[in-house]
C-alpha cells in the first residue's frame, strides 16, 4: 500500500510539473505571436514534437559583475507595463542595431547607493561622504550574436588608462576609464568606441540597489565557496564553506569584492589579484543569477521578479520591449556556463594618477578582433602606452582564430598585512581555486 501511495503521488507531481511547463511554453509562444502581430508579421504554423519541456526567460543585457536585466511576462500588455517602469536614459553615439547582426551592450555597474535604505545603506557606506556621485566599478561589454546564438562578455578593468574625450582640464589627457562615468553613460560609451573601436548599440546601468533587487527577486543565488571568505571593504562574510544561498547585501558584497580573503590551513589568505579577481567573481555571480532566472516557473515568483527588476536599473531609451522579447525567444535555452568571458589584456604600472593598467598590445587587439570581428572599427583616439604615447593598434586579420593570451601570471599569495588597491600583474583568465562557483543545492 505504501508503495502504491508513493507511486501515485509521484505520478501526480510529475503530471503537475509537466502541466506547468506546458502552460509556460504556451504563454511564451503567445507572447511571441503578439510581437509578430504588432510588427505586421503573419505567424507560421509549426509542429511540436511530443511534450518536450522548454525553459524560457525574456532577457535584456546586464551585465552585470554585471549583470542581465530580465523580463518574464505572462502577456504582452503586462510586460509592457512592467517595462515602462524601468528608467530610461538617452545615450549619445549609439550605433543602430541591424536585424540578425551581432551587436554590443555596454553594461555598467555603478557604485551609486541611490535607493538603499536602513542597514543595507549603512553597510554599503551610503551615509558617508565616499558615497557621493557615481563611478563605474564594472565595465563589461556583452557581444550578442543572434545568428550564432552566442553571448561573449569582455570586461575592461576600471583602472585601465584611456585617452579622454572631455573633462581634460579636470582629469588630464589620460586617466582611468571610470572617470568618464561621473556625468552619465554617454561619455563612457563614446570613450570606449574612440579608444577601442567597439560600436555600442545599447547600454544597461545597474547600481547597488539594482543588483540586490535582481538577486532577491529570484530568491538569491547559489554559490559554492570552497573556503570561508570575507572582504572587510565590501562587507562580505561567508562563515562556512559549501554550496549556499546568497541573498540581499551579501549578494552585493560578493559582486563588489576586490579585497577578498579566504580561510585555509588555519589562516586568512589575501587575493592579490584585486580588480581582476573581482571581475572573475562577478562573472561567476552572473552565471549563478542567470541559472536562477531560467528556473523560475511560479507565477507569484515571476510577478515578484518583474516588480523588483525596475528598481536600480536603467536602460537606454532605444532599447525596446519588442527587442527584449525577441532576444528572450532567441536565447531562452542559453546555458550560462557556455558564455565566454574575457578580460582586456593590460600591464600594471604607476603613473601620475596612481597605480593603473595600460592596454597591452598586440594582445589586446588580437582579443578584440577575435571577439568583435569585422564590426570592430579603427579607433579615433587610441589609449596611451606606458610611455604615454598613443600609437594606433596593429591591424589583425579578421580571419584569425587566435585568442589573445594574457601577458603574465600571478599566484594568489598569502598575506594578512597591508595591501595595494590594485594589482600590477594580470592573472590568467578564470576563477582561482579559492573563488566561489555556481552550484545546485
Amino acid at each position: 500500500m505504501a508503495d502504491g501511495r508513493h507511486s501515485a503521488r509521484g505520478r501526480s507531481e510529475k503530471s503537475t510539473a509537466a502541466s506547468r511547463a506546458l502552460a509556460n511554453e504556451e504563454r511564451l509562444r503567445a507572447l511571441g505571436e503578439a510581437v509578430d502581430r504588432r510588427a505586421g508579421v503573419t505567424p507560421k504554423k509549426t509542429r511540436h514534437k511530443g511534450t518536450r519541456r522548454r525553459r524560457y526567460v525574456i532577457i535584456s543585457g546586464i551585465v552585470v559583475a554585471g549583470l542581465l536585466v530580465a523580463l518574464i511576462g505572462g502577456g504582452y500588455l503586462y510586460a509592457q507595463w512592467r517595462f515602462s517602469q524601468i528608467s530610461k536614459v538617452n545615450v549619445a553615439g549609439e550605433v543602430a542595431r541591424l536585424p540578425g547582426q551581432p551587436f554590443n551592450i555596454l553594461s555598467i555597474g555603478s557604485d551609486s547607493r541611490a535607493g538603499l535604505t536602513g542597514l543595507v545603506a549603512r553597510q554599503s557606506g551610503a551615509t558617508t561622504g565616499q558615497a557621493a556621485g557615481q563611478r563605474s566599478d564594472v565595465v563589461k561589454i556583452m557581444h550578442v550574436d543572434p545568428t550564432a546564438g552566442t553571448i561573449t562578455i569582455l570586461s575592461i578593468p576600471r583602472d585601465t588608462m584611456v585617452t579622454l574625450l572631455a573633462n581634460q582640464s579636470l582629469f588630464g589627457r589620460f586617466n582611468r576609464i571610470n572617470v568618464n562615468y561621473g556625468n552619465g553613460p554617454s561619455l563612457l560609451a563614446q570613450t570606449i568606441t574612440a579608444n577601442f573601436g567597439i560600436p555600442i548599440s545599447h547600454v544597461v546601468q545597474v547600481n547597488f540597489a539594482g543588483l540586490i533587487n535582481a538577486a532577491d527577486a529570484v530568491g538569491g543565488v547559489y554559490l559554492d565557496f570552497p573556503y570561508p571568505a570575507k572582504d572587510p571593504y565590501s562587507g562580505l562574510k561567508i562563515p562556512h564553506a559549501g554550496c549556499q544561498l546568497v541573498t540581499g547585501f551579501q549578494a552585493l558584497a560578493v559582486a563588489r569584492s576586490r579585497h577578498y580573503y579566504w580561510y585555509q590551513n588555519g589562516q586568512w589568505n589575501y587575493d592579490v589579484t584585486s580588480d581582476f579577481g573581482r571581475i572573475q567573481r562577478q562573472n561567476a555571480f552572473l552565471r549563478a543569477l542567470l541559472s536562477r532566472v531560467k528556473s523560475i516557473y511560479n507565477p507569484l515568483t515571476l510577478n515578484s521578479f518583474l516588480s523588483k527588476i525596475p528598481q536600480g536599473i536603467t536602460l537606454d531609451q532605444n532599447f525596446s520591449l519588442n527587442e527584449l522579447i525577441g532576444l528572450a525567444i532567441k536565447f531562452h535555452n542559453l546555458n550560462p556556463n557556455a558564455m565566454k568571458t574575457f578580460t582586456l589584456p593590460t600591464i600594471g604600472a604607476t603613473s601620475s594618477v596612481g597605480d593603473v593598467q595600460f592596454v597591452q598590445e598586440p594582445a589586446a587587439q588580437q582579443m578584440l578582433t577575435s571577439i568583435f570581428g569585422s564590426e570592430l572599427m579603427r579607433p579615433t583616439n587610441p589609449p596611451p602606452n606606458t610611455a604615454l604615447q598613443t600609437p594606433m593598434p596593429p591591424v589583425i586579420p579578421v580571419t584569425t582564430t587566435t585568442v589573445a593570451t594574457h601577458h603574465s601570471t600571478t599566484s594568489a599569495g598569502s598575506t594578512s598585512g597591508a595591501h595595494a588597491t590594485t594589482t600590477t600583474t594580470q592573472p590568467p583568465e578564470g576563477l582561482q581555486y579559492f573563488d566561489p562557483v555556481p552550484c545546485t543545492p
